[in-house]
């Protein structure tokens, strides 16, 4: 695909900060040299520093939460007023490089409905930052049938009309990344990735790796069911029919009869099968209807 620069698009900049007065004073000043025209738009998302005012110098809209609704929360409120016809988010705390956003849209004008910068294997915070988010990309992958290179990067630029169109969806949370990545691989829209480098954060990180671990996976199975849901209760199905096989194998040969907990375990596998049918049908209706409104 050739490079077609589009002249007439506009452009807004989403940065959810909270406690980041720091890093804004640096990146705003960057952004602006870079996108003299764009719309920046900061959701101060119940800080308790001086990161409101940290923007009043640099031609930037600032929208305030009075207490902390989360980074989800924060990238909804910021697409919901934006004027662009082209979304870009990044992060506050100085991590993503302005440098790179004229890049994510020169990706973004091959034809692609998102582009997300995707984060080299050195950029990782930690060893194990790197692990989970490597088994985050490999089972969203299996979920959505398409590969997913970084499932969780907040560096993304993206067409406004679609990315509203998932708008209820998202969690107000971390875990907005992986929900917008699954809905859109799903509902057939074009997922572009591109490298990036991610400098040293400024200030602490306000991720806790067990418990939005735990909320990713969630995110993970709770999108694909909404998409693809035979994609997980078939898996679940086999288990429940194959160890109620090797149970009754194990049954016939030492006490030569079939017992009620392989009954139990076919039953089950069977019924999961079933709901999971349902499930698909389910979801074909709403995508339907979806698609024809």
């Amino acid at each position: 695909m050739s490079i077609t620069k589009n002249e007439t698009r506009s452009v807004s900049v989403i940065i959810p900060a909270k406690n980041e007065q720091g890093s804004l004073i640096k990146i705003l000043p960057e952004i602006r040299d870079r996108l003299p025209e764009a719309e920046i738009i900061v959701i101060n998302d119940g800080s308790t520093d001086a990161t409101e005012e940290s923007c009043s110098t640099h031609q930037v809209k600032v929208v305030t939460h009075p207490y902390s609704m989360g980074n989800g929360a924060a990238i909804k409120a910021g697409a919901r007023i934006a004027r662009g016809d082209v979304l870009i988010f990044m992060d506050a705390d100085g991590q993503h490089d302005p440098a790179d956003i004229t890049r994510l849209l020169a990706e973004l004008d091959k034809g692609y409905d998102m582009v997300v910068g995707a984060r080299r294997g050195e950029s990782q915070a930690s060893l194990g930052r790197w692990y989970a988010n490597s088994v985050y990309n490999w089972i969203a992958s299996w979920m959505v049938g398409q590969r997913i290179i970084d499932l969780t990067s907040g560096f993304r630029a993206v067409k406004a009309k679609r990315f509203r169109e998932f708008l209820y969806l998202l969690p107000n949370g971390f875990s907005y990344p992986t929900t917008i990545t699954m809905c859109f691989f799903r509902a057939g829209y074009l997922v572009g990735y591109m490298p990036v480098h991610v400098r040293k954060r400024e200030g602490k990180s306000h991720i806790r790796l067990f418990k939005d671990g735990i909320r990713f996976m969630v995110i993970i199975f709770r999108v694909g069911t909404l998409y693809s849901p035979l994609k997980l209760f078939i898996p679940i199905s086999l288990l429940f029919f194959s160890t109620g096989l090797g149970y009754y194998a194990y049954t016939f040969f030492t006490t030569g009869r079939f017992t009620n907990m392989s009954g139990l375990l076919f039953t089950t596998s069977v019924l999961i099968f079933l709901i999971g049918l349902v499930s698909e049908q389910i979801t074909n209706l709403l995508y339907t209807r979806s698609n024809q409104d």
